[in-house]
């Protein structure tokens, strides 16, 4: 009978100093900590990655595009207000997480500190989140005005102009992601060539990330704990590369836990069907995983569902185990942290 886990399981400690603030100077000299198949440990860096995959192996990776999503408001008192966009629900309405959640009213209007012109009104509380209305749509141009990149809220200091750069992924293209699909930061455009030289090719899937992903679980019991809601595209060029390369024996790597989200919400009777939509999947221990055979993702918060999908794929024991060796080896932790790549096999 497979053992059940709880919420207390995936907690860890982990030193401040060691929860990244900044990325490293080069992308790809982070160190990556390799869980070999036989569940050994190697400890290399990720400008070594084509050497630790095959010919024919396919890196499946989230373009999804981090759009300047903090805004800050003033109320008619005057207060300044702290918005946070977090899902999309039409073209002038949002789903948001404010410092001031509680004692917003619906039906406040707020303008935008940085141009006074541009006003929400607040309609709607669901659940933690605010729904509000714009007056414009929330344009590319708009938010670039108006917002600001928004940092995950364990590092503590104020954005600068290398994040709008180094917080988005080198191949970022499509979607209004929110929180970046952190995996993807170690890559650059020389790496990326290097391994297509190497007969490593790439197949784009988009997920819209949301602040959901930094929802803490308010359960120990795992099955109680409802999932965030996010929105995906699967390509038919992306879904046919996917289904050549598996049908070829030739390995699917996904590239961050939400790359797995895509595959493993669209997989269906040994395929992956291409289309939209959207998934609330939740991977934890026990789960067979249908989709993918390696994993790169990085470092994962105590308790977090990241931390789960990780530990249901490389095994509980494996994972916990690699992260303990991994604060002791001074791992730089989080988003803008070092990597891992976890193959099948435990």
């Amino acid at each position: 009978m497979s053992r059940m886990y709880r919420l207390s399981d995936f907690n860890y400690e982990i030193p401040d100093e060691q929860i990244a603030q900044y990325p490293l100077e080069k992308r790809e000299d982070s160190k990556l900590f390799v869980i070999r198949h036989d569940s050994s440990f190697q400890h290399a860096f990720f400008h070594d990655l084509p050497g630790l995959l095959h010919e024919g192996d396919l890196l499946v990776v989230n373009n999804a595009k981090v759009i300047p999503a903090r805004i800050f408001f003033v109320r008619e008192t005057g207060g300044i207000v702290e918005i946070i966009l977090t899902q999309k629900k039409s073209e002038t309405r949002w789903l948001v997480l404010s410092n001031r959640t509680a004692r917003l009213r619906i039906g406040e209007t707020l303008k935008a500190s940085s141009d006074s012109s541009f006003e929400i009104t607040i309609v709607d509380r669901v659940d933690d989140y605010l729904e509000i209305e714009t007056h414009i749509e929330l344009t590319d141009q708009v938010l670039s005005a108006i917002g600001h990149i928004p940092l995950p809220p364990y590092i503590r200091r104020d954005v600068t102009e290398d994040d709008t750069v180094r917080y988005q992924t080198v191949y970022a293209r499509e979607g209004i992601a929110v929180a970046a699909p952190t995996a993807g930061l170690h890559f650059t455009e020389d790496l990326l060539h290097t391994l297509k030289e190497r007969g490593v090719d790439t197949a784009p899937v988009t997920l819209n990330v949301s602040w959901g992903t930094f929802q803490p679980v308010r359960t120990d019991v795992l099955q109680d704990h409802r999932m965030h809601r996010e929105d995906y595209y699967l390509s038919p060029e992306s879904a046919e590369k996917i289904n050549r390369v598996r049908s070829s024996g030739k390995r699917i790597v996904a590239v961050g836990t939400t790359s797995v989200r895509v595959l493993e919400a669209t997989f269906r009777d040994g395929r992956n069907v291409d289309g939209s939509g959207s998934t609330d999947i939740f991977i934890y221990p026990p789960y067979s995983f249908h989709s993918i055979d390696a994993l790169i993702t990085n470092f994962h918060t105590p308790l977090s569902t990241l931390l789960m999908l990780v530990a249901a794929f490389g095994g509980y024991d494996t994972v916990m185990s690699a992260y303990r060796e991994a604060v002791d080896m001074k791992y730089r932790f989080f988003s803008y942290g070092d990597a891992m790549l976890l193959f099948r096999g435990y």
